[in-house]
């Protein structure tokens, strides 16, 4: 793969020539080229978040329909959503319907804002020994007077789609098999199947968030010839406070930056270098200017970075999408776990 800084349309033919299976080698038509040449001599490939998910789903959907095929049961997702916040329950709607998608079932248990923290455990408990349940999962945010940390621990590390249990978070830090959380493994992907080297290149995380920037950090930087291939990139991670002035010194050097902040125009053109890949991670609600709606950015000035980045994904429609496709990839995940533990009781019984 061509690294960063080659001419775009090469980025641009390869890129796709990895995603159809291909080595990049073979040559576009000759319309394909002039059009190609054009649009990268002015701006970045925008990827798609959207395309790249439903590819990863129909994956999933393969998978599952072997799974049940072979006489196991359908793999099941149990959903714990707490109180009444709109965005809470959008997400987990998209999560379900992702499910249905690919033939895993799914549950969504709701609970008031005003459950307590020792009920709210003792739903988990319960969850956790019930063999149908396969995938767990708690939507955050929680109420203010319920323990995040501690109800995210609470959860069966082999039912943990969401891969935030700290046994999980070990053995992700430790380069080992785990769940990992399904943001930065989205992140991973997109960055994976666009074909974006990292391989000794420079990479800024903005943001270090134990849910998002520590773990894509983790991602990018380990070795990629452990038991869980890293991306053996130099990280550097920032955070609020970082001065913005430091936090460009590292942007304006970076071969991939990953913005996971959530502070809107965070990075801005002026910060990264011609034909870096610049992956947007936040979700910020701001009020349009011009219809004063609310609407969604990212934290990356999108329109003016895209004159100078190489690969740049867009918000809403970019990482969004690959997270719940990587949600129901670990659900597959954790209901081979599941079965491959009952086994195990079997046997030793």
């Amino acid at each position: 793969m061509a690294p960063l800084g080659y001419p775009r349309l090469l980025l641009r033919a390869s890129a796709q020539a990895a995603l159809a299976g291909g080595c990049g080698c073979r040559r576009l038509p000759r319309a394909a080229r002039r059009l190609h040449l054009t649009a990268a001599r002015n701006e970045a490939v925008v990827i798609s978040g959207q395309k790249l998910a439903r590819q990863i789903r129909q994956e999933a959907c393969h998978e599952v329909e072997q799974w049940v095929a072979a006489g196991h049961k359908r793999p099941h997702l149990s959903v714990v959503l707490v109180g009444e916040n709109p965005a809470s329950h959008s997400y987990v709607l998209n999560k379900t319907r992702a499910a249905a998608d690919v033939g895993i079932s799914s549950e969504t248990i709701l609970k008031p804002a005003s459950v307590t923290e020792e009920e709210l455990l003792d739903l988990i408990v319960k969850l956790n020994h019930d063999t149908n349940v396969d995938g767990l999962l708690v939507q955050l945010p929680l109420p203010e007077h319920i323990d995040e940390r501690k109800v995210c621990n609470a959860v069966n590390p082999e039912k943990d789609v969401d891969g935030f249990h700290v046994v999980n978070v070990g053995r992700m830090c430790l380069d080992q098999y785990s769940m990992l959380p399904a943001t930065p493994w989205g992140v991973w992907e997109i960055i994976k199947r666009t074909g974006i080297p990292t391989l000794g290149k420079n990479v800024v995380v903005a943001g270090r968030s134990k849910n998002v920037g520590m773990p894509i950090a983790m991602l990018l930087h380990t070795d990629g010839r452990h038991e869980r291939p890293g991306g053996d990139a130099t990280v550097t991670i920032s955070h609020r406070y970082t001065p913005k002035e430091q936090l460009k010194q590292h942007t304006i050097l970076a071969d991939i930056v990953v913005a996971a902040a959530g502070i809107p125009n965070l990075i801005t053109a002026d910060m990264i270098k011609e034909g870096a890949a610049v992956i947007d991670v936040g979700i910020n609600r701001i009020q349009d200017p011009v219809t004063a709606k609310p609407k969604l950015v990212g934290d990356v000035d999108f329109e003016g970075v895209k004159q100078k980045a190489s690969y740049i994904t867009p918000v809403p429609g970019g990482v969004g999408p690959m997270t719940v496709a990587m949600l129901m990839k670990n659900t597959i995940i954790a209901a081979k776990k599941m079965l491959r533990a009952q086994h195990l009781e079997t046997f030793s019984a």
